[in-house]
């Protein structure tokens, strides 16, 4: 193996100790990219300038500007598993608030409610643990909460204060609850939306009947409303399309128009001043009709995938929309144009970041999930500002950007090896060859005399900086995971083995590693050492075997990387999401409390970049601690 000596720790022990305790969770930004998935918008009655926003990470976003601005205002749950699907606000008293949340992660879920305007909090411990799916209050008396879980359909009456089952115990088709609706003027009648059509109580509970004739029998129920005027008229949007009930459900027609691709209506809402009109948001655009249902109009692209829609009745001409990866897209004129408006949200799945080798200032970040939204961004003033730049992507997932010794861009993608021409701006495929064809490239490698990528069909290597590239057959066909080089060494690992090349790829040698379910990262260090991650802890070669890293926590490591710059191993906790820096796997030192999950990480002189699970881009400037550090005088005291 290579070493480059003594001086080389030296800078890496100097670097690790100038960040030490320099960052914390209370000094983070998110800076981008803007956008992302946003589950609700809820408006304050009172203040319509006032609006809510909900993610399905916990989070919860306000807005005293009509959605121009963003930031963050509450989180919710002890993880970040929270689907924030329903905000409701008492039209009585505004500073009380309902958030209900289901987990992602299990069948459960909380009801919080505040009475100070979101101050403070408190969960619901009537309804606790349940996995909450729909939430109304009662028009006409706000006091009466209705929730729809999975286990059933709840009330109470006395503001949440204590809660009383009203659908029977385990019964068989009365579960599984979707959404809810409760006549405007009769609290007793309640609507409940399940995974397999509607059901309907008019004494508070005491008897259900299901609402099913006129409607396609397999049919779960997204969304429901009541003609606030006239509590008979009926709209209720299903997988199978949009049905309309003249008779308060006791029978519905589908309603024509909408194309059977459209089906999937998350969303119903009617405009507030003109009873004629609703809105419908689909998994392809928005909706309208201006007649009660007789025609559909779609008014947006149909690549919208649309989860709320919230309108105004103080501004006739506000249209709001809680969109998938887009994030909120606003408009004044009756919804004839939108634009997005997410300054300051930020809801995406960072999987890359990169600093620019030339210039510090230039940060790229890749996404996963965005398609034609996502890909590729780039920042020119340190985060403060993100363009996309993904065209040639195709909408693919990234989870690699890297650099080239001469500023080339390369993306690792679930469809194949893009090269960025910074002439035409265009992302160009390179391997597979074939446009049609896919490939899932995990990594690249591309600095050294011979570049490789590590796929799910195995190592391929190029020896002419990337203009073609060849398979690596004695590695076999096997899926690759990560691939690196450094100090003349490059390695590449799949789940269970790691092949080392100390000769360009001439050549390959498979090490024994250690004792571990599965790897589940590898980077190499500063010397060619391969260090590997894996459920049993993070592993570091050395020139007799294998040692564990000391003070990390076994199956608690989410990141493992090498820092060029320093010399320095990065580790990222998943516990406390804490980024850590070692020069040599024996002590390490926290460079940055992130205070949510981190993917990736980046430096330039005195920033770090964190790509994060939710929060897109996330950032603290370091030095801002070393000059409060630097002015502290002893004692304390000026």
């Amino acid at each position: 193996m290579l070493s480059f000596g003594k001086l080389r720790l030296v800078v890496a022990f100097f670097f690790v100790g100038w960040l030490v305790g320099m960052a914390s969770a209370a000094d983070t930004r998110i800076v981008g990219p803007e956008g992302g998935d946003v589950r609700r918008l809820a408006a304050v009655p009172d203040n319509p300038n006032r609006i809510f926003l909900g993610t399905s990470s916990g989070r919860m976003y306000v807005s005293d500007d009509k959605g121009q601005t963003w930031q963050q205002f509450a989180h919710f749950g002890a993880g970040f598993d929270y689907v924030l699907d329903n905000i409701e606000i008492d039209p009585s008293n505004s500073k009380v608030m309902y958030v209900a949340g289901w987990s992602i992660e299990g069948n459960n879920g909380e009801l919080f409610k505040t009475e100070n305007g979101g101050k403070s909090w408190a969960s619901m411990p009537g309804v606790h643990g349940k996995s909450i799916r729909a939430l109304a209050l009662a028009p006409s008396n706000p006091k009466v909460l209705v929730i729809g879980a999975l286990d059933g359909v709840f009330r109470s009456n006395d503001a949440g204060e204590s809660w009383k089952r009203i659908s029977p115990e385990a019964h068989k088709d009365i579960r599984n609850i979707e959404s809810i609706a409760i006549d405007p003027k009769n609290p007793d009648t309640v609507y409940a939306g399940t995974w397999h059509l509607a059901w309907k109580t008019s004494d508070g509970g005491n008897t259900w009947k299901q609402i099913n004739r006129g409607m396609i029998d397999d049919s779960d129920v997204f969304s429901i409303i009541v003609d606030p005027q006239s509590p008979n008229v009926v709209f209720a949007s299903a997988c199978s399309g949009i049905y309309k009930s003249q008779t308060a459900g006791e029978l519905f027609s589908k309603v024509p128009g909408i194309p059977f691709s459209s089906r999937r209506t998350r969303v119903l809402k009617q405009d507030p001043n003109h009873a004629n009109v609703v809105y419908a948001g689909t998994t392809e655009g928005l909706w309208r009709t201006e007649n009660s249902g007789q025609t559909w109009t779609r008014i947006t692209s149909g690549s919208l995938i649309i989860n709320d829609i919230l309108l105004n009745a103080s501004e006739p001409g506000l249209v709001m929309l809680a969109t998938d990866r887009i994030g909120v897209l606003t408009s004044t004129n009756m919804a004839k144009t939108f634009t997005a408006t997410n300054k300051g949200f930020s809801h995406r799945q960072v999987a890359s970041v990169l600093v620019d080798s030339k210039n510090s200032n230039r940060v790229y970040a890749s996404t996963l999930n965005d398609r034609e939204s996502g890909g590729v961004f780039v920042s020119n003033n340190a985060g403060t500002q993100w363009q996309q730049m993904s065209a040639g992507l195709g909408g693919h997932d990234v989870f690699q950007v890297r650099q080239d010794e001469q500023g080339n861009l390369f993306a690792a993608t679930n469809g194949g090896l893009f090269r960025y021409n910074d002439k035409s701006k265009l992302w160009m495929k390179v391997l597979p060859a074939k446009m049609d064809s896919r490939m899932r490239v995990s990594d690249v490698e591309v600095n050294g005399e011979a570049w490789f990528l590590a796929s799910a069909d195995g190592v391929f290597a190029s020896k002419n900086h990337g203009a073609s590239w060849t398979p690596v057959g004695t590695l076999g066909k096997q899926s690759f995971i990560s691939v690196h080089t450094n100090g003349g060494v490059t390695a590449a690992a799949s789940n269970s083995r790691v092949f080392v090349t100390n000769n360009q790829g001439k050549s390959w040698d498979q090490i024994h590693i250690p004792l571990v379910s599965y790897i589940s990262g590898m980077t190499l260090d500063g010397s060619g050492y391969v260090w590997i991650n894996s459920p049993q802890g993070v592993f570091r070669q050395v020139s007799d075997g294998w040692e564990k890293a000391r003070d990390l926590p076994q199956d608690k490591v989410a990141v493992l990387d090498f820092d060029r710059r320093s010399g320095s191993i990065i580790a990222v906790t998943k516990d406390n999401n804490k980024v850590l820096a070692s020069a040599d796997g024996h002590k390490w030192r926290t460079v940055y409390n992130a205070g949510v999950p981190v993917r990736a990480v980046a430096f330039n002189n005195n920033r770090v970049f964190a790509g994060t699970t939710f929060d897109g881009v996330v950032t603290v400037d370091t030095n801002s601690n070393q000059r409060a550090a630097a002015n502290e005088t002893p004692g304390g005291t000026d």
